[in-house]
């Protein structure tokens, strides 16, 4: 959980050197669609209500009949299968994102929790004037906008208790031990050889 040139690319390597750890990159927030699709239904099935949309002559006929629940393991499933697609050995899956700027920020993250019970989300933060310098960066002055999306995360970092945890991409790349926090919260060892072979690879483009 990020924003674009914050050194995220470098931590998802980072945490793929855990045996059993297998995070994908971006997927330019295709599963916040699927949120979206969610919620559209389920407001038109409360709007409609059951009793109307049981008439086959209604415009909104079956709309009431949408299964939360059950599109909620299908949903699961499907991003499971294509996205993330564990391969044999895989314990704990997931990926990075920089696209965490929506107005309705707050429901989706709420909403991925039900759709992976048990889900944990790691913030990473860079220094603003380094993030800013990145050509990703370079349209117009962002400092603003950029301070704006961080503050947001950390409110919502804070407000998801042990089930969230914030580093710095400056404070680990200074002294990566920093990380060792990290892999206490997932609940695994911390292997300082590979986590240093890793961060001497570039990463990224």
């Amino acid at each position: 959980m990020t924003y674009g040139r914050s050194g995220s690319t470098l931590l998802t390597g980072v945490l793929n050197t855990i045996p059993g750890y297998l995070l994908r990159g971006e997927n330019r927030d295709a599963l916040h669609h699927l949120f979206l699709f969610h919620q559209t239904v389920m407001a038109e099935k409360r709007r409609v209500g059951h009793d109307r949309q049981a008439d086959p002559t209604h415009p909104y006929f079956g709309i009431g009949g949408y299964p939360p629940r059950r599109a909620l393991v299908r949903i699961r499933r499907l991003v499971l299968d294509t996205v993330l697609r564990p391969e044999p050995g895989t314990r704990v899956t997931g990926f990075k994102e920089i696209r965490w700027y929506h107005p309705d920020l707050e429901e989706y993250v709420a909403w991925l929790r039900e759709v992976f019970p048990g889900a944990r989300f790691v913030l990473n933060t860079r220094e603003h004037a380094d993030v800013l310098k990145s050509r990703w960066w370079a349209k117009g002055d962002h400092t603003q906008n950029l301070q704006d999306i961080e503050a947001r995360l950390l409110v919502l970092v804070e407000s998801l208790g042990d089930a969230a945890y914030h580093v710095h991409y400056d404070d680990y790349v200074a002294d990566p031990t920093v990380l060792r926090g990290l892999f206490t919260w997932l609940g695994e060892e911390f292997d300082e050889s590979a986590v240093t072979a890793t961060m001497a690879v570039r990463h990224s483009i």
